[in-house]
């Protein structure tokens, strides 16, 4: 199935993509939690964190893919299996968090949220324009800027937007990355099963990470709570970049990519819900939930004919 055609399928895609980006959503308290958890206070231990929750995430996905034989009866480890994981270890895990977390250390809250929206962007241009594997359109187009349009409303609060390459530049980078390893995944399926290239690229990228933490003089201050934390959040990544591969090889990248746009949302929830930061809801807000979803029902909307499969 490379298009979407009728309403349980859009459904399907509505309901997994938004579990995902829920999932998402939670990881920032999750990591605000275990920066204090395991007295995280520079950027080498942050990499260095990073790189041994992508690391259990790689192992849960690859022990939950080895534990059905039919998996393993099927997978066939080649010259391009080990490329297509390189790659996607480079650009999903290694490069969007190397460059995410020198970003958000040299720029505001305000900014990492709103430059978030760039990823779907990024995904469509690349998508269209670079690699051509979808067409692209005016109503893809619309529906992205009114996803971005729905980010920067929750963040208009009297913030200043300023622009450095240390901060708001390696941020750009970081979606960069994430929208071209959407792509990859969306090419690399075709040949290879998307479970096992998951699992493998969370174990190099992470194992990237944790090296140049290392190197970089990152230490952590082990605890039960910390420990409880790292494999909370590699559950998430384990779980939503899992499903988000499988989503990405079924369905076209923009049609997926908009929903990375709901991510401040469930962002906001999970602060509201664990860290009682009650006065995240305003009229934005709800503003902004409306643009969002109002983008995503544009892109998604089930009169799709069908003399469109495959753009």
């Amino acid at each position: 199935m490379n298009q979407i055609s009728d309403k349980q399928s859009t459904t399907r895609l509505v309901i997994l993509a938004l579990f995902c980006c829920l999932l998402w959503g939670s990881a920032p308290v999750l990591i605000k939690l275990g920066y204090e958890a395991f007295s995280i206070h520079e950027t080498p231990s942050i990499l260095l964190f990073a790189g041994f929750r992508f690391i259990l995430a790689g192992v849960f996905v690859l022990l939950f893919f080895i534990s059905k034989k039919k998996n393993r009866d099927q997978l066939h480890f080649t010259g391009e299996t080990s490329e297509a994981i390189i790659w996607l270890a480079l650009f999903q895990t290694f490069g969007q968090y190397f460059f995410y977390y020198i970003g958000v250390s040299n720029s505001t809250g305000v900014s990492a949220s709103i430059l978030s929206g760039a990823s779907c962007f990024f995904a469509l241009v690349l998508a269209s324009c670079i690699y051509q594997i979808e067409k692209m359109s005016a109503v893809k187009v619309i529906s992205c800027i009114l996803g971005f349009l729905g980010i920067l409303v929750m963040n208009l609060n009297g913030f200043q937007f300023s622009f450095s390459f240390q901060g708001e530049g390696m941020l750009l980078l970081s979606q960069i990355c994430s929208a071209e390893s959407a792509v990859l995944i969306k090419l690399f399926s075709k040949k290879e099963n998307t479970v096992f290239l998951s699992g493998a690229q969370f174990l190099l990228g992470g194992l990237m990470l944790s090296a140049l933490g290392w190197v970089m003089g990152g230490s952590l201050i082990f605890s039960k709570t910390g420990l409880f934390i790292l494999l909370a959040l590699s559950f998430v990544s384990a779980g939503a970049y899992t499903i988000w591969g499988i989503l990405l090889s079924h369905y076209p990248v923009s049609q997926v990519g908009i929903f990375t746009c709901t991510i401040p949302l469930f962002g906001v929830l999970f602060s509201i819900l664990v860290l009682h930061e009650f006065d995240a809801v305003n009229i934005q807000t709800l503003f902004s939930l409306i643009l969002i979803v109002s983008g995503i029902i544009l892109l998604n909307r089930p009169t799709r004919s069908k003399k469109q499969k495959g753009t």
